[in-house]
């Protein structure tokens, strides 16, 4: 192995390694450098074996870098649109606390649907229902 080869290896761990410990903002970013850092290994070590281990570094690091982005913007996406699925249903659900006569608190989540709300059981109230409303269900 040759000292270009094993100096661009040496860079290829050291970025992949800075890439765990910094972190990236985004699986896009985090995988465009560790797609990045793979393909300029890989692409050292096939260019090494016809003599050119810089240019085939160069190639491999930018179709790696390139292919890890796109994996990683997919990967964003649909973390992205959970936290939008996530908080829509947190907009739509509303929570009411029932006092038991032990003095112990029961909670019942209630989803909003149309102008009424549908309780854990599938019962739908045309209003918010009161506590008092939901203790002969859900209290004791």
């Amino acid at each position: 192995m040759g000292k270009g080869l094993v100096a661009i290896l040496l860079v290829v761990a050291v970025s992949v390694g800075a890439a765990f410990v910094a972190g990236c903002e985004s699986e896009g970013q985090t995988d465009a450098l560790i797609g990045s850092a793979a393909g300029a290994g890989i692409g050292a070590i096939i260019g090494n074996q016809s003599g050119k281990a810089g240019q085939g570094a160069l190639i491999g690091g930018a179709v790696g870098g390139g292919t890890g982005y796109i994996i990683g913007s997919e990967k964003d996406k649909k973390k992205t649109q959970a936290e939008v699925d996530s908080l829509r249903q947190e907009m739509n659900t509303v929570t009411v606390n029932i006092t038991n006569s032990n003095g112990s608190v029961s909670t019942v989540p209630l989803k909003k649907q149309g102008v009424g709300y549908v309780g854990p059981r599938g019962e739908y109230y045309n209003h918010l229902p009161t506590p008092e409303e939901l203790k002969p269900i859900y209290g004791f």
